[in-house]
């Protein structure tokens, strides 16, 4: 809420009925260890009015760059719609649906929710969400070791090209349950999945094979290719897809001669803003066959005595229900806000207004590429197809070009030294619908300074050789 509404006799009333003297022996029970004591330095209690101009003096410090960075989050435009009716008090406050009967506009919502997602990715069952997507990744590779009955070995085939932090965040979680996750190496020329180190694996007792279209560089994997090898190996496949790329591209459903078995990632392209890192939100799919191994909760529809419509939580297998031994999960967590503003997102935009938004990130990028080549010293990493984002080539460190752009407004991209320092001097950067060629040309702008300055600077120094 925006104000505090209680003033001070309600205050003491309540603490009355209580039967404490102050808000304090409330938290008596924390050792006094524990507590920080007083605050220093914080100024007196301010106005609303005052409170207001503070907050919006420091937004306006922040300033508004223009965001070339991707890597997992996107700078995408959300209809005004989508968040107007989203922050409404019915989505904005609603619980976990519990009780049918009470729920029926949020469990009517979950369902339309996962019938968008059955459809996007062409995969026959959805959840009703997950924390976000590396931990929905998580949850896949314990669902495909439970599901693969087949294989024994728990090893999760992983390529290197997945995203640095999903890899970490699916380290944590399964490390102590006896799984295995195999890095797979890229191919340095291509950017995708070095198919011949794969190949090595052929034949071995292998749990799943990790699929991610497009990978952390932005490049297009073969992934008809690397589903139908899992298949013939006995593995299953999990397929880690931008759920805005599939609007362009083959859905997971369609890969391969079957499909992949189980598909997730993280829904924030779909109307959840940037919000310095969340919150966002995980979806997970997969074939019919696997549903009895799927974590979180699936809405169903269905009718009542009178033959009216109504939905219900067909499956809940979390430890709040069941025996904790058999839950499918017991870290899983939905994001019902954000899944609402994604749903209420898809609706506004169907299939057309996603299909076009992804058209123009990728033509956007292939602008920027262009515009930034031309400059003579930068140039593409890899040779492979891409999507919405790729890795460049600079004649510098990143972090130092990344430092001067941001200091004239301009989120100029990702620097990789820190997960993939064998790539050198690379930078990833994305372009989305947001930006337009004046955007793009003032990066290119900035960017050229940038090099100018090196140059001069070398030339300085060389000069001063030759004096010495």
């Amino acid at each position: 809420m925006p104000f505090i509404p209680h003033t001070e006799e309600e205050l003491r009333q309540m603490l009355d009925v209580i039967g404490v003297d102050s808000i304090e022996q409330l938290f008596d029970e924390i050792p006094a260890k524990l507590r920080c004591g007083e605050l220093q330095g914080l100024g007196s209690g301010l106005w609303e009015q005052d409170i207001t101009r503070l907050m919006q003096d420091k937004a306006r410090e922040d300033g508004q760059p223009l965001c070339f960075i991707g890597a997992g989050a996107y700078d995408h435009h959300i209809p005004a719609a989508v968040w107007q009716l989203a922050s409404r008090g019915e989505y904005y406050t609603a619980y976990t649906p519990y009780q049918a009967e009470a729920s029926q506009g949020t469990l009517q919502l979950l369902y339309e929710y996962q019938s968008m997602m059955t459809e996007l990715m062409d995969m026959d069952v959805s959840n009703a969400s997950l924390y976000d997507g590396a931990s929905a990744l998580a949850e896949a590779v314990l669902m495909a070791v439970r599901a693969n009955r087949k294989s024994r070995s728990r090893h999760i085939l992983v390529p290197a090209s997945l995203h640095p932090h999903y890899r970490a965040t699916v380290r944590t979680l399964v490390k102590n349950q006896g799984i295995e996750l195999v890095e797979i190496p890229y191919d340095r020329s291509t950017g995708q999945t070095d198919l011949q180190a794969l190949a090595q694996h052929t034949g071995q007792d292998l749990a799943a094979l990790v699929v991610p279209q497009p990978n952390f560089f932005g490049v297009l994997e073969d992934v008809d290719v690397l589903t139908e090898w899992a298949r013939a190996n006995g593995a299953l496949s999990i397929a880690v897809v931008n759920p805005l790329a599939m609007a362009v591209l083959h859905p997971p459903g369609e890969w391969g001669e079957q499909g992949a078995d189980i598909c997730c990632g993280d829904g924030q392209p779909l109307g959840a803003p940037l919000s310095s890192g969340g919150p966002y939100f995980g979806f997970l799919c997969s074939k019919q066959t696997l549903v009895r191994q799927m974590p979180g909760r699936i809405i169903g529809r269905t009718v009542d005595l009178d033959g009216k419509e109504g939905f219900a939580l067909t499956l809940q297998a979390r430890e709040q229900h069941i025996r904790r031994s058999k839950a499918t999960s017991n870290i899983c967590t939905n994001q019902g806000l954000m899944v609402t503003a994604a749903t209420i997102h898809m609706s506004l935009m169907g299939a057309d207004g996603l299909a076009s938004t992804a058209s123009r990130c990728h033509s956007n990028l292939q602008l920027l590429v262009e515009k930034l080549t031309s400059l003579g010293e930068i140039e593409p990493l890899f040779s492979g197809p891409v999507f919405h984002e790729t890795v460049l080539r600079l004649p510098l460190e990143p972090r130092r070009v990344l430092r001067t752009l941001a200091a004239h407004n301009i989120l100029g991209g990702y620097d990789l030294a820190g997960h993939y320092p064998e790539l050198g001097n690379a930078l990833l950067v994305c372009a989305t619908e947001n930006r337009n060629q004046d955007d793009i040309d003032k990066y290119r702008l900035k960017m050229e300074q940038v090099l100018a300055s090196r140059r001069q600077g070398a030339c300085a120094t060389m000069a001063k050789f030759d004096r010495e």
